[in-house]
């Protein structure tokens, strides 16, 4: 039966990572402590090796044991088959050349001979007190190091008050089993004393050596001494590491930080984010990124504002026109006068109509291409659908259209629909233009990875100071014989924006036969020159 908090067939590996995950991203540690934590917990990986000395030291004292053990059961065979008038010296023989000390002990626990005191002891126990400094630190990191890897408690050595076998537990366990046994304790100084127990012969009689370890601690100390420098020397130049690190992202993130709180907040419209030129990696590209996103907004956002300012400007006048007009037509009793202000004010409403349809596309059509998908388009069967289309409609049998296509791969990248917008509009603008009799030819060819359209008309053509200003919204310079107000001057600019939007461009150039009249070039990447690339 499972438990409340746990569902059936929902491992504890699949339940528990949410919240792992959780844990890790609610952490509110900034990118310097994370840099140096993972550099930290890496030298702490290695500080590891502080068990493996622990290890190692209990190896060395395992090896001692072994010889301990060995050198006692070899003393004792020896004391058990000599004279008893030689044993004394063979003790005093035995202790001065292994460096031990040996007490034998007789079968009712006595103490029978000490070679300590049968000579010149062989070792002496060092008094702290005496010691340098440093070997009071070595000390100090060797209880650190105890109890860091948990290492047991070990006996202090103390000098029996009585010199008598019941002082010494190792002898009790060897006279009970009948072998040998080891026992640790601690020197003062806090190195190894080892203490080995072992009957002589078959009389009772027992033996015990003593040895002061000094080589085990102090070959331990100095691999830990290595460890703790070559630790420290790491962490050291870790942290430098993980500062310097930390500083070649940290800082350049935090100033882009500012950077866009002071863009957020609109305070300053100087506001310069940096662009970090000489910074060749993530960073940099993050913050030319930025920066150039920040551009692009400040001026999507004085975009809209002009928007709205040439919005309200155009849409004033006809609102004007048609107040006046209302406001005239209950003051004037004159029947041809009202009708002709009732037609100024069907005019106006018309134009606010017109005017209002086409901000509203204008409007909507940078959402638009934002969300719009681009595939492969013939231009060129784009552009004879939409001169067929048109050459069916009543009212431009007067203004033929012509379609010229000429050599080259047409296929661009983009939407139909904008495209067939473009050039809708660039018909508008020709056939508007065009005087009685005239004709519209719209081309079209590839060259040099791209494609190329042009529609020219017979009208006017526009002046050389002109030609940027008609892609300005709500400009418009119009036929004189053309009605006030039957243009509103967003065709051009709306074209121009959905070409943009395709990588290409739209601008007004001089007839290729050299004859009067207006020709608009739309320019668009091929996709034959894309896949080259």
């Amino acid at each position: 039966m499972p438990t409340p908090d746990r569902a059936p067939g929902v491992r504890a590996e699949e339940r528990l990572r949410p919240t792992r995950r959780r844990l890790w991203r609610t952490r509110g540690l900034s990118l310097t402590s994370r840099i140096l934590a993972v550099n930290v917990i890496a030298l702490a990986l290695l500080a590891g090796g502080f068990f493996y000395l622990d290890s190692y030291r209990t190896q060395l004292i395992n090896e001692r044991f072994r010889l301990a053990r060995a050198e006692v059961e070899i003393a004792a065979t020896a004391l058990a088959h000599a004279p008893p008038g030689e044993r004394r010296r063979l003790m005093v023989e035995i202790g001065q050349s292994q460096v031990l000390q040996l007490r034998l002990f007789d079968s009712r626990g006595a103490l029978e001979a000490d070679s300590f005191r049968l000579a010149q002891p062989s070792f002496a126990f060092v008094d702290p007190a005496n010691e340098p400094w440093f070997q009071s630190a070595a000390r100090a990191l060797d209880r650190g190091v105890d109890a860091i890897v948990g290492a047991p408690a070990i006996e202090r050595y103390r000098e029996p008050a009585l010199a008598r076998a019941a002082s010494w537990p190792e002898i009790g366990r060897a006279r009970q089993s009948g072998r040998t046994e080891v026992f640790l304790r601690y020197a003062p100084d806090r190195t190894p004393v080892i203490t080995a127990a072992t009957p002589v012969g078959d009389r009772g009689e027992m033996l015990l050596s003593m040895r002061n370890a000094l080589d085990v601690t102090q070959a331990v100390r100095d691999a830990r001494q290595t460890l703790v420098i070559i630790i420290g020397l790491a962490l050291l130049l870790s942290v430098q590491l993980s500062l310097f690190l930390a500083r070649t992202i940290v800082q350049p993130l935090r100033a882009l930080v500012r950077a866009a709180v002071r863009v957020r907040l609109g305070r300053d419209r100087a506001v310069v984010v940096p662009r970090l030129p000489d910074r060749g990696d993530e960073i940099g590209l993050l913050a030319r990124a930025f920066s150039d996103m920040t551009h692009a907004l400040r001026q999507q956002i004085d975009a809209v504002e002009s928007f709205a300012a040439d919005v309200a400007h155009e849409l004033k006048n006809p609102l004007a026109s048609l107040a006046s007009a209302v406001e005239a037509m209950d003051k004037v009793d004159d029947a041809d006068l009202r009708r002709q202000l009732a037609a100024i004010a069907t005019h106006d409403v018309q134009r606010l109509d017109r005017l209002i349809s086409e901000i509203a596309e204008a409007s909507r059509i940078d959402a638009a291409l934002s969300r719009a998908t681009f595939a492969p388009i013939d231009l060129a069967l784009l552009a004879a659908n939409v001169v067929g289309a048109r050459g069916v409609r009543p009212g431009l049998a007067g203004c033929p259209i012509r379609f010229r296509r000429g050599e080259g791969d047409t296929q661009v990248a983009g939407d139909a629909l904008q495209l067939e917008r473009v050039l809708d509009n660039l018909l508008d603008n020709a056939v508007s233009f065009s005087p009685a009799g005239g004709e519209v030819e719209v081309r079209i060819w590839a060259d040099a990875g791209r494609v190329h359209l042009s529609v020219s008309d017979d009208g006017p053509g526009i002046a050389l100071a002109e030609r940027e200003k008609v892609f300005d919204r709500f400009h418009s310079v119009r036929p004189d014989e053309e009605a006030f107000g039957a243009h509103s001057g967003l065709g051009l600019a709306i074209a121009r924006t959905i070409a943009l939007a395709h990588d290409g461009t739209l601008a007004i150039v001089d007839k290729p036969d050299g004859t009067p009249g207006a020709c608009l070039m739309l320019s668009l990447p091929s996709i034959n020159d894309e896949d080259e690339e």
